[in-house]
This record gives C-alpha cells, sequence and structure tokens, in this order.
C-alpha cells in the first residue's frame, strides 16, 4: 500500500489503530487525518515522510471515501478467477473451492459471479473490505490474482 510507506512503521498506537497498516487503511478510506499520526507530525526525522504523504493525499485526508470495486469490461476476458479466489465466495459457494462454477441461484454474500463472458460485481456490502475487522479488512485478493489486471479497489 503505498500510504504505508510512508508512515512510520513503529506501531506505537498512538492514532488509536494497533498497526500502522490500519491506520494507512483508514487514511485511504478518509476516516482520519494524516496529523492524527503523532510521530510523524512531531518527529524531525519523520519530516520527508509527512510531506509526502501531504502530497500524496492532495487534501483529500479526513474526507470519507466510499469503496469500490472497479472492472475493466475491455481488459477482462471473462476467465473467473476472480470467482474462484475471492474468500467471500470461497466460504459461501463450495463448489469454488475446487475451481466449479457457483451455485445457482447465487447466495446473498457471492461479490463476483461471469455473465456473458465479463465478471461481474453482484453485491459489494459483503466484501471484506467492508464486513471484516482486523488484517482481513485489507483483502485485495480479487485485484491481486485478476491476471489481465481488469479489476481495481479504490475509495472515492
Amino acid at each position: 500500500m503505498e500510504l504505508f510507506k510512508y508512515l512510520p512503521q513503529t506501531n506505537c498506537k498512538k492514532c488509536g489503530y494497533p498497526t500502522c497498516m490500519g491506520y494507512a487503511l483508514a487514511l485511504l478510506q478518509g476516516k482520519v487525518k494524516i496529523e492524527d499520526c503523532t510521530p510523524l507530525v512531531e518527529e524531525a526525522k519523520y519530516k520527508e515522510k509527512y510531506e509526502k504523504l501531504i502530497e500524496l493525499m492532495g487534501g483529500e485526508d479526513g474526507k470519507e471515501k466510499e469503496l469500490h470495486i472497479d472492472i475493466d469490461e475491455d481488459l477482462c476476458d471473462g476467465c473467473g478467477i476472480c470467482v474462484t479466489a475471492c474468500p467471500v465466495n470461497a466460504r459461501f459457494c463450495p463448489p469454488t473451492l475446487s475451481g466449479k462454477a457457483p451455485d445457482v441461484p447465487h447466495d446473498k454474500h457471492q461479490l463476483f459471479e461471469v455473465k456473458d463472458g465479463k465478471c461481474v460485481l453482484l453485491n459489494l456490502e459483503h466484501c471484506r473490505r467492508l464486513e471484516a475487522e482486523g488484517r482481513e479488512r485489507e483483502c485485495h485478493v480479487c485485484e491481486i490474482y485478476c491476471p489481465r489486471e481488469a479489476i481495481k479497489i479504490v475509495y472515492v
């Protein structure tokens, strides 16, 4: 994660989060401000990192953002790797664990399906980035395993 690189990475908890990674995710989502990381602001050795974070955030820190999973239809070839790799799909659609198509009708928790040769996002509300706690909130399996780089997780 780009923002994480510019944090102290000490897990001091002064920001109110148990880890710097958790704080970075909250910063990306607009739930916190850069200044909430007091070592970054107060300690001279982090001055360059602080300035780079301000530049990266472009004044958007502290402004709540919404999660979007964008699927580029031009890049997507409908391979279905996102369907089988997604931990939520695997949990609620057991056939995907062995690389098979999910059951029909779909479970209400299922995030992805392949329809008409393209990946389609069915239900974002059950994504681990929204429902889970701790490190699971950092999930981006669909984005990592998409061989065509058609899936992008963004906060807008």
